[in-house]
């Protein structure tokens, strides 16, 4: 059983910034891409950002120059910093992460979501 809990969201005003968290815990071997994904009302959910074990990334091209994922392997933390945030950011973004299990088994994990608004 592995758990992602996640942190930091809220409502900010456009131009602000946030910084999200998502902690994974339980029957942890390894993960490898660990990533934040996003929905908005009436949308279907889409890749933000995604980094590798290795410290690789990749961002969607509407967030790229404004937002920076980063991780802890040590402490199985993704963290997603926010900037110059825009009222098209306003989302319900949820974690995602590949794990290896202590039972060598694959899974992809997601978190409960965590609710960042903006607003103009």
């Amino acid at each position: 059983q592995v758990q992602l809990v996640e942190s930091g969201g809220g409502l900010v005003q456009a131009g602000g910034s946030l910084r999200l968290s998502c902690a994974a815990s339980g029957s942890i071997f390894s993960i490898a891409a660990m990533g934040w994904y996003r929905q908005a009302p009436g949308k279907q959910r889409e890749l933000v950002a995604v980094i590798t074990s290795g410290g690789t990334t990749n961002y969607a091209d509407s967030v790229k120059g404004r937002f920076t994922i980063s991780r802890n392997n040590a402490k199985n933390t993704v963290y997603l910093q926010l900037s110059s945030l825009k009222p098209e950011d306003t989302a319900v973004y949820y974690c995602n992460a590949q794990v290896v299990t202590t039972s060598f088994d694959y899974y992809d994990y997601w978190g409960q979501g965590t609710q960042v608004t903006i607003s103009s």
